[in-house]
């Protein structure tokens, strides 16, 4: 049976049109059942526009509310109780949908995810988790990139767990993606070569960083990852880390500076080529090597950012996502629900819980 993902129709800066273009690409080439939210006569006659998506599995559900980029998050979230937003989600705690996709406000989007979803246990704070590509070919995930600005170490460690089940989960060709239980030592969150996991700062040393980084590093060399200290900016995409850990201040600003050298690398090159006539016949000579560069760094390839840590799936990507990003959005949506990713996070900080509990006795002070 395939999975069903519920689209916020009406989220992206250009909506409903890239929401439509994705939702029939993701049900052409995934095979997922898309539900398109919003208000149904404005999603209607834009899927009129494309005949061949009346043989796809799409269906509308109509949300008579629509949660701008300029409403405040919480006062819309309580305000507009039938946003595309609130519906969708919705959709997903009733066990209608598998998945919610959003390229609306993000700040609406998490804190409906928590006001509908709610937390799974032992999370304190949800983190959104991007993935982005390395050096080797790979990826990596950094995490969180926005949904908590001001964080507290404990929060740092459990984003450590959590992106680290996340990766692997994800990239299960490369690591071991069963959660086992009864593997011992610091191998008990899967078989293979674990993900290493840093906590970006301004310096490898242990003693680097600010009172949240410093505080936060004796918390995750603790942990049963297989954690290999601080990381440094240009550590995001060299790939000797597989998972980066942050506040989410830090992460969104390293983010959007990735993102804003990927735009830049993509136009020098096109300019660069267009130069003179021999770039041009090289061009046309390396045209599937140029091909696969720009699509390993197109952010679009790498769908939305799933925020960890929910009862539910609830992916949240750009406000000017076109139909590609909506379309591998919708595929990670659909991933995630799959692979059952909430349940072996869940299992995870389960088995933190107790360990932090002894850290806490052993550096209790004597009376």
């Amino acid at each position: 049976m395939p999975s069903v993902i519920a689209l916020d129709a009406m989220g992206s800066d250009r909506a409903p049109k890239p929401e439509v273009e994705g939702a029939i690409h993701a049900a052409r080439n995934y095979g997922v059942r898309v539900l398109l939210v919003g208000p149904e006569t404005t999603i209607k006659a834009e899927l009129d526009r494309h005949p061949a998506a009346a043989r796809l599995s799409i269906e509308i559900v109509h949300a008579s509310q629509v949660i701008t980029m300029e409403d405040k998050a919480v006062q819309a979230v309580r305000a507009k109780r039938d946003s595309s937003m609130r519906v969708g989600l919705r959709l997903v705690r009733e066990g209608r949908a598998a998945g919610f996709v959003t390229a609306g406000n993000t700040g609406a989007a998490m804190a409906s995810a928590k006001m509908v979803l709610g937390a799974l246990r032992g999370v304190d704070r949800p983190a959104l988790a991007a993935v982005f590509p390395t050096a080797p070919g790979t990826a990596a995930i950094l995490l969180d990139v926005g949904a908590n600005v001001d964080c507290k170490p404990h929060n740092l460690e459990q984003f450590a767990v959590m992106g680290e089940i996340y990766f692997r989960s994800m990239f299960g060709n490369m690591f071991g993606n069963t959660f086992d239980n009864k593997t011992s030592g610091r191998s008990m969150f899967g078989a293979g070569r674990r993900p290493r996991v840093g906590l970006l700062s301004i310096g490898e040393e242990e003693t680097k960083g600010n009172q949240l980084t410093r505080a936060s590093f004796q918390l995750l060399k603790r942990l049963p990852l297989n954690f290999v200290g601080n990381v440094e900016g240009r550590d995001l995409f060299n790939g000797h880390v597989d998972v980066i850990v942050a506040d989410g201040f830090v992460g969104n600003v390293a983010l959007k500076i990735s993102e804003g050298v990927a735009n830049l690398v993509r136009t020098v090159l096109k300019e660069s080529l267009k130069a003179t006539i021999t770039r041009q016949v090289g061009y046309m000579l390396s045209r599937s090597a140029f091909s696969d560069f720009k699509k390993r760094i197109d952010h679009t390839e790498y769908g939305g950012a799933p925020l960890l840590g929910l009862k539910g799936v609830c992916i949240i990507t750009h406000g000017s996502s076109n139909a590609n990003a909506i379309k591998n959005a919708v595929r990670v949506a659909a991933e995630f629900a799959e692979r059952r990713i909430n349940t072996s996070i869940e299992q995870g900080l389960a088995q933190l819980r107790p360990a932090r509990v002894e850290v806490e006795v052993e550096v209790a002070p004597a009376h």
